[in-house]
């Protein structure tokens, strides 16, 4: 009689112990189909800290010489939120470059810039997608401090 204890025990075991194997199998199988990447699904995104905010933004692949007046490498759009004009002296991207160039933004206006991407570690390729940090360095108009202002941009890259 004492037997027959062990036994349901050991019955109620084995059939939760099948559900949760079929259970990690089954999201075994969703996760090997990328059904639990959202990168996949979700469009890309540029945020800047104030006093800046990144208007528009495409990244394309350097590989592209042939069209004519492409920009290749990261183009963004910064519009000065703030409420003084600003002299941008320098936009950096971890991972692919920087643009020296010194532009002086005006209240309420839009700049557009193209970082190259110039690191030869990096490879823009179409369809990739690339990740990077953003940092803008500049001061206010009649100052010489520097001042710094930083972000992330996340987009797929087009030709």
């Amino acid at each position: 009689m004492h037997e027959r204890k062990g036994q349901a025990a050991m019955e109620f075991l084995m059939t939760y112990g099948w559900a949760i194997l079929a259970a990690i199998i089954a999201i075994g199988v969703l996760a090997y189909f990328g059904v639990f990447s959202p990168g996949k699904y979700t469009s890309g995104s540029a945020v800047v800290n104030p006093p800046f905010y990144a208007n528009a933004w495409n990244i394309q692949a350097d590989y592209d010489k042939i069209t004519a007046g492409s920009q290749d490498g990261i183009n963004i759009e910064l519009r000065n939120n703030g409420g003084e004009d600003y002299e941008v002296r320098n936009i950096s991207i971890s991972s692919c470059g920087s643009n020296g160039t010194i532009a002086f933004i005006n209240a309420s206006k839009a700049y557009a810039v193209v970082v190259p991407c110039d690191n030869p570690t990096t490879i823009l390729a179409e369809g990739k997608t690339f990740k990077g940090d953003i940092t803008i360095t500049y001061n206010k108009s009649g100052s010489i401090v520097d001042l710094t202002s930083t972000g992330t941009i996340a987009e797929k890259i087009t030709a």
